[in-house]
């Protein structure tokens, strides 16, 4: 892993970073809309020929009776660990519930009314990789909210799924289970078919196709967010331990050749030790070359004057996930505006965020979390304004809303107002 010690170095780094997922080939551009063209013309036809296509059948749904015959395969200590996860996961996003309120004066009354959206699609990734804990991060905060229908799909190449992911999805309850994938996954979600009613939003990750195919149809329907790229970004002094840093490096790394492991330190001898633990322990990693090409192209070293240049770094970068290896890690908090999670201490490695502390491992990467949020109960959740107002309280706002309209130059927007004065 390199190390960057100038700030023309950096610069150059952040560059890079910046521009590791932007955009999509044209390729991919048109093979997305071609397939999202096909679902939203023929519905399931399109489906069944795709899913035939790409994964080897042409079926579209799993019963709930299907789900349980092939969760039955799942190793009994992992659903005991996913029901563990669950159960924190739960606790952790009741506390986001938002509810309705109302504020009155004198003649008026005004509010804001919550309701969950009424359908959701969840879309979770069953082909080269199958996480469970997919199922759980996108279907829970759905559920607190109060969303009513939920329909998942997950892809099953060859007729075969990971009896994990279908005991996650048996233990939340989902009935609702589409054996589809890809782009034509979203498609149908965002346009609906004979069998598969549109949704509100779709949430859950995916390949690039899924990715492109969610930016396609944002508008027609909501979506979480657009994913890049795994980002870890840890702050350390010469208090903490490199094989802890290079472990957790390591964690993202093997996720995909371009995460983007960094660290931030004000310590030479600290970097140094770290470089020596990730040649250490990248030889025992089953994905050890997708580990190298992460840390080789987008992993660095990045040395700082201070905390307070390491915090300024963070910000700059704006990462997904951001770990705090300080003698004083809470003392930083304050520092640090942007990231997705914030994890605290030497004994706060993000894998636990990942799996079973609570909050949710769904997070903005790409520097988006300059402005956006992890997923949670609010993104299940819509708001409604109320206004209500008597005579009193119509006649202690209309001049007030007479004036700025005609200022506006909408005419009838005045007009509207006057005509009740004169009643």
């Amino acid at each position: 892993m390199r190390t960057i010690r100038t700030k023309k170095e950096r610069e150059a780094f952040l560059g890079k970073l910046r521009k590791r997922s932007k955009g999509v080939s044209t390729e991919i551009s048109r093979s997305t809309e071609k397939i999202l063209s096909s679902v939203r013309s023929r519905g399931d036809s399109a489906l069944k020929s795709l899913t035939k296509r790409f994964d080897g059948h042409g079926s579209i749904r799993l019963t709930p009776l299907k789900v349980a015959s092939m969760a039955r395969r799942a190793d009994p200590a992992m659903v005991s660990a996913l029901r563990r996860a669950a159960k924190r996961i739960k606790r952790f996003h009741a506390r986001q519930i938002d509810r309705s309120w109302y504020m009155t004066e004198p003649g008026i009354r005004l509010g804001q009314i919550v309701r969950p959206l009424e359908r959701v699609g969840v879309y979770v990734p069953g082909g080269k990789a199958a996480y469970p804990s997919t199922v759980l991060m996108n279907v829970i905060p759905a559920q607190v909210a109060g969303v009513r229908e939920i329909a998942l799909a997950v892809p099953t190449p060859g007729g075969k799924a990971d009896p994990n992911v279908m005991a996650a999805i048996e233990l939340m309850g989902v009935t609702e289970v589409y054996c589809i994938g890809g782009a034509q996954a979203i498609g149908a979600f965002a346009y609906g078919t004979k069998s598969i009613s549109k949704v509100d939003k779709i949430v859950g990750p995916g390949n690039i196709y899924v990715a492109t195919a969610k930016r396609m149809v944002f508008g027609e329907v909501d979506i979480d967010m657009i994913a890049g790229p795994s980002e870890i970004l840890i702050i350390a002094d010469s208090s903490a331990d490199p094989a802890f840093i290079a472990a957790d490096l390591l964690s993202q790394a093997e996720h995909d050749e371009l995460a983007s492991p960094v660290l931030v330190t004000d310590s030479k001898e600290l970097a140094e030790q770290v470089n020596v633990e990730l040649d250490k322990q990248i030889n025992k990693l089953p994905k050890s070359k997708i580990a190298r090409a992460s840390l080789r192209k987008y992993g660095a070293a990045i040395l700082v004057r201070d905390m307070a240049e390491a915090a300024e770094v963070s910000n700059a970068i704006a990462p997904e996930h951001l770990e705090v290896m300080t003698s004083k890690p809470k003392a930083m908090l304050p520092m640090l505006r942007n990231a997705g999670a914030i994890f605290l201490g030497p004994w706060t490695p993000e894998p636990l965020g990942d799996y079973a502390a609570g909050p949710n491992h769904t997070l903005p990467t790409g520097a988006t979390a300059r402005w956006a949020s992890p997923l949670g109960v609010y993104d299940f959740l819509k708001r409604t304004s109320v206004l209500e107002f008597t005579r009193k309280g119509f006649a202690s706002l209309a001049d007030t809303v007479e004036l700025i309209a005609r200022e506006e130059g909408l005419d009838a927007h005045a007009r509207s107002i006057v005509i009740r004065l004169s009643k």
